[in-house]
């Protein structure tokens, strides 16, 4: 990671967040914004390679942020960190583009451990919300199968594991797999 970007309006939840990179990405250049009017100038000229992205920003969305990232820079690693983990902002911020999704209020080493896996390909999620995400995909329908996003068993699995906290390379184990097949099994769920 050469350039993170971390779009934050809450001062004590920068300076966690920035911690947080720097240890993972410590030659990386860190740039941050309180707002949307800041974050979108970053975004125009500047490459970054990973974006943590609060939603509730004082002049807007961060929705709006996301979007423009995935526009301007489809290569750049969004990943939301909020403390809104219900489905009104998860979805619609995964719809928007982001990578991940992380819940400021976990742990820190929970918050280090999922943001150091982008470096072996995994999406950073935070358990409660791969747990929600499980309860998505798995409830009954009321109106039929959902046939396009049905997982398959494995990816269930794999999901299931990644609620509980497991990182990739146990899931591979757990579940008999390479490294590689279960970080394959997490972006398809991603995808999905």
């Amino acid at each position: 990671m050469k350039n993170v970007l971390i779009v934050e309006d809450h001062p004590d939840a920068l300076v966690v967040l920035r911690s947080i990179v720097e240890e993972i990405f410590s030659s990386a250049l860190v740039l941050a914004a309180g707002d949307c009017h800041d974050a979108r100038a970053l975004v125009d000229h500047h490459d970054f390679d990973l974006a943590l992205v609060d939603l509730h920003l004082p002049d807007g969305s961060g929705l709006e942020i996301i979007s423009r990232l995935n526009a301007r820079s489809p290569h750049t690693r969004i990943v939301v960190s909020s403390i809104y983990g219900d489905d009104g902002h998860l979805f619609p911020a995964l719809q928007a583009g982001a990578h991940g999704y992380l819940l400021k209020d976990d742990p820190r080493d929970s918050l280090v451990r999922q943001l150091a896996g982008i470096l072996d390909g995994t999406p950073p999620l935070s358990p409660a919300i791969a747990r929600k995400l499980i309860h998505h995909f798995t409830a009954v329908p009321v109106a039929g199968p959902r046939s396009e996003h049905n997982l398959t068993p494995r990816e269930q699995k794999a999901l299931g594991l990644l609620a509980q906290g497991i990182s990739v390379k146990l899931m591979a184990q757990s579940m008999g797999i390479s490294p590689h097949t279960a970080g394959d099994y997490v972006k398809s769920i991603y995808r999905k």
